[in-house]
């Protein structure tokens, strides 16, 4: 069986503020979606990628827990074995 599930980024900027909205989309993958932001210190450069590169980490992270979080209860469900995972 083969099964795919791909990322979506999607940012919104106004020179100081990112945000990233991360979703995985596939025709069997969980719908779930994640928020990430950065700001810009005044100190820094205007490099729209860096701002874009952090806010998409943080939304990556985020989604990194709730797959997690969701894998742990449907073990937890299943009532089989403790709901315990190695990563």
């Amino acid at each position: 069986m083969h099964n795919q599930w791909d990322v979506e980024l999607s940012f919104e900027e106004d020179g100081v503020h990112t945000e990233c909205e991360a979703r995985l989309v596939g025709a069997r993958a969980p719908g779930l979606n994640a928020h990430g932001e950065s700001v810009r210190s005044a100190d820094d450069r205007p490099l729209a990628r860096i701002g874009e590169e952090m806010a998409a980490a943080r939304a990556l992270e985020e989604l990194s827990r709730k797959l997690r979080s969701q894998a742990v209860g449907e073990i937890d469900d299943e009532g089989h074995r403790p709901a315990y995972l190695i990563y």
